[in-house]
């Protein structure tokens, strides 16, 4: 197996979302995003899936080395074999690599988020950062898609916050800020062993509205001159906002005990018309 089909399966076995709005892309565009998010996938495995935290600890070192290794022209593993040509073609900040390791190490670190400053730190890292690295391959002219990225990067990370609010709970971690618990009156045990309520439902509503806003403050922010080469981007903003608002039709605190998701024929659906009406 080539770097390349590594990359290829390791995007293709997630099932993400992600994996949809690539298709439309040219050959080097697709194959440069999909070693980008085999990266991600490989670092966020290291996590979810080491239960030694030390043991993690030494695998995310163990990436920091190869990302280095990589800029110095001596990749190892498949996924930064295959982003050896990428780096070099657009440009890619070896800083924004290591930013990501460091959002993903800290899930070792903490498993709750006093307050939404806290909770901003580590969706830049884990979410904006890989939007400000996918920018550079989709390509653009403005600076202002930058902030477009960032803001873009945070919508999706609220997104999945929301949308895995159980499944994380399952694993003793409330990506919520504790301070806006309070604020509903929603007690950590409520989400930690599923007890629905009204308060939990305005909760998690505040949360949407929240997401709702960079979505829109990341759409206003992209200039009209970059949306074509931006156009597997908003792909994904189609994909994910409509999950949003799928987990919100259907009762948002629904996710503490179900995982709401879109068929792979609408994400499809999703992206083509996205892709011909931009």
């Amino acid at each position: 197996m080539t770097p390349k089909e590594y990359c290829q399966e390791k995007a293709a076995k997630s099932g993400s979302s992600f994996y949809y709005s690539f298709l439309f892309l040219p050959k080097a565009k697709r194959e440069a995003i999909t070693a980008l998010y085999a990266f991600c996938r490989e670092v966020d495995d290291v996590v979810d899936e080491c239960k030694e935290v030390s043991v993690a600890r030494i695998k995310l070192a163990w990436w920091r080395n190869e990302i280095h290794g990589l800029y110095l022209g001596n990749p190892q593993h498949p996924v930064t074999k295959a982003l050896a040509e990428p780096i070099k073609t657009y440009h890619l900040d070896q800083e924004h690599f290591i930013e990501i390791i460091d959002g993903m190490e800290m899930d070792l670190d903490q498993n709750r988020y006093a307050d939404f400053k806290q909770l901003q730190l580590y969706c830049y890292r884990v979410a904006s950062v890989v939007g400000l690295l996918s920018v550079q391959i989709f390509g653009f002219t403005n600076r202002k898609t930058l902030k477009y990225a960032h803001d873009l990067g945070m919508a999706f990370q609220l997104t999945n916050i929301t949308r895995d609010l159980g499944e994380d709970a399952r694993r003793n971690r409330i990506y919520l800020p504790m301070d806006e618990l309070a604020k509903f009156s929603v007690k950590e045990s409520d989400i930690l062993h599923g007890h629905l309520s009204e308060n939990l439902q305005k909760l998690l509503d505040f949360q949407i509205e929240r997401a709702e806003g960079f979505y829109d403050r990341a759409l206003k922010a992209l200039p009209a001159e970059d949306k074509k080469q931006q156009r597997t981007g908003l792909i994904m903003a189609a994909i994910y906002r409509t999950l949003l608002r799928e987990i919100k039709t259907s009762g948002s605190q629904q996710v503490l005990h179900a995982r709401i998701s879109l068929t792979p024929l609408r994400k499809l659906y999703l992206a083509w018309t996205t892709w011909m009406f931009h």
